[in-house]
């Protein structure tokens, strides 16, 4: 029982680490014509922060985008996990919530934002991470 959840703690972090770090290289046009680009994202910024004044978009997005790929690295070489992971639930709860109230709650749901954000406080609840940088240190 053990080694499965080892597996199953191994791939909620590195599709948590995968996903923080697809989105900022479609920001940033690494995903080739297949990006959103940086000019979309700051817009899509703006939408979805609709209740801030549309001038603090570029700064959102800007250390949105920081601290994605941040958390992104983090978790794919497993250092600072539990901080790491109970950092990107908030952050993403915070994002389901800006999605919520600027579009309704269905976008959020279609993007699965929520179980995102769920999925990452669930990994920072664990006690030890094997396969990790944390771990090759502590030995």
């Amino acid at each position: 029982m053990k080694a499965r959840q080892d597996i199953a703690v191994f791939l909620l972090r590195i599709a948590l680490a995968t996903g923080f770090l697809s989105a900022t290289a479609s920001r940033l046009g690494l995903w080739g014509n297949r990006s959103s680009g940086w000019i979309n994202f700051v817009n899509y910024t703006a939408e979805t922060n609709s209740f801030l004044p549309r001038s603090l978009a570029p700064f959102i997005a800007t250390a949105s985008t920081i601290i994605e790929l941040s958390l992104g690295i983090l978790l794919l070489v497993g250092y600072q996990i539990h901080k790491a992971a109970l950092f990107a639930s908030f952050l993403t709860l915070l994002f389901a919530l800006a999605m919520s109230f600027s579009f309704g709650l269905k976008e959020p749901l279609d993007y699965s934002v929520f179980a995102f954000s769920a999925g990452a406080f669930l990994l920072s609840t664990f006690p030890h991470y094997k396969w990790t940088l944390e771990d090759l240190l502590n030995q």
